[in-house]
C-alpha cells in the first residue's frame, strides 16, 4: 500500500494534538484500519508510553503493517490486528484514551473492478458511520479521537458525530497548495458532555506558490522526513 502526504499529515497532526490536548491516562490507542501501520508507528515515535491495537480487515495490508512494525523500535508496543473493526474493536474488550482513523473516503460512489481497492478506498469493509460508532462505544471518558476524511464529507461527518453523542473540538482544513480549495479535513472530538469542549479551527496546505513545501507543512513533518 502507498503512503500518502495526506496521510503522513495527518499523522504528525495528531501526534501534535495529542501533546496539546492530553487525553486521559493517554496511554492507550486504537488504530482504525491501520493500513501499513502508519500512523500508530507516527504516534509510538512521539509518544512511547502509549501501547496500540492496529486493526486492518485487508490481509495483505495487516501483514505489511506487521512487518513495518517489527522492523521499528516500538514493535512491543504496537499490536497489529488482522480482521474487522466491526467485530474485533469489541473483542479487545478495552476503553480507548486515543482513536484514530483514516477511513475509506469514496463511500456510494464509482468502484473498482478489484474488490480489495473498493475495501481500501470505496468503504467495502468499513462505513463512515460504523466507523463513528465504533468510537463512540470504546472511547474512555474524557478520551479524544482523531478522523482524516475528505472535505466534501464534512457535513455528513458532522451529522454522524452529532448522532453517536460526540463533540468536535478542532477542525484543520487541508488544501494541496496555497493556489487551491480545501480536499481534506482533519477533525479532533470527544465523548459529547466531556470537559473543555471549546471548538478551534485553521488550515494548512502543503505546498506554497512555489510549489515548495509551507512552513507549517515542514514544522509538522520535519521530525518524520529525513530531508526536510
Amino acid at each position: 500500500m502507498k503512503v500518502t502526504t495526506d496521510g503522513c499529515l495527518f499523522g504528525a497532526w495528531v501526534a501534535e494534538r495529542i501533546k496539546d490536548e492530553k487525553p486521559t491516562n493517554n496511554k492507550n490507542c486504537l488504530d482504525i484500519g491501520t493500513g501499513t501501520g502508519l500512523l500508530s508507528l507516527m504516534l509510538a515515535q512521539k509518544s512511547p508510553s502509549m501501547e496500540f491495537d492496529a486493526i486492518e480487515i485487508n490481509e495483505e495490508a495487516a501483514q505489511q503493517a506487521k512487518e513495518n512494525t517489527t522492523a521499528s523500535p516500538w514493535k512491543e508496543k504496537i499490536t497489529v490486528i488482522p480482521g474487522d473493526a466491526k467485530d474485533k474493536a469489541f473483542a479487545t474488550g478495552r476503553l480507548y484514551d486515543v482513536i484514530i482513523s483514516n477511513p475509506p473516503f469514496y463511500e456510494n460512489e464509482l468502484v473498482s473492478p478489484d474488490e480489495k481497492k473498493n475495501i481500501a478506498h470505496h468503504g467495502g469493509g468499513l462505513l463512515l458511520e460504523e466507523i463513528v460508532k465504533i468510537i463512540s462505544d470504546v472511547l474512555a471518558p474524557g478520551g479524544c479521537f482523531y478522523l482524516l476524511l475528505p472535505y466534501k464529507r464534512m457535513t455528513e461527518a458532522g451529522l454522524l458525530i452529532e448522532k453517536y453523542r460526540l463533540t468536535v473540538t478542532h477542525s484543520t482544513l487541508v488544501s494541496p497548495s496555497t493556489q487551491h480549495g480545501y480536499f481534506r479535513l482533519f477533525v479532533a472530538g470527544k465523548h459529547k458532555g466531556s470537559t473543555n469542549e471549546s471548538y478551534s479551527k485553521n488550515e494548512i496546505a502543503v505546498k506554497d506558490s512555489n510549489g515548495e513545501y509551507t512552513t507549517a507543512f515542514i514544522s509538522l513533518l520535519k521530525d518524520y522526513y529525513l530531508y526536510l
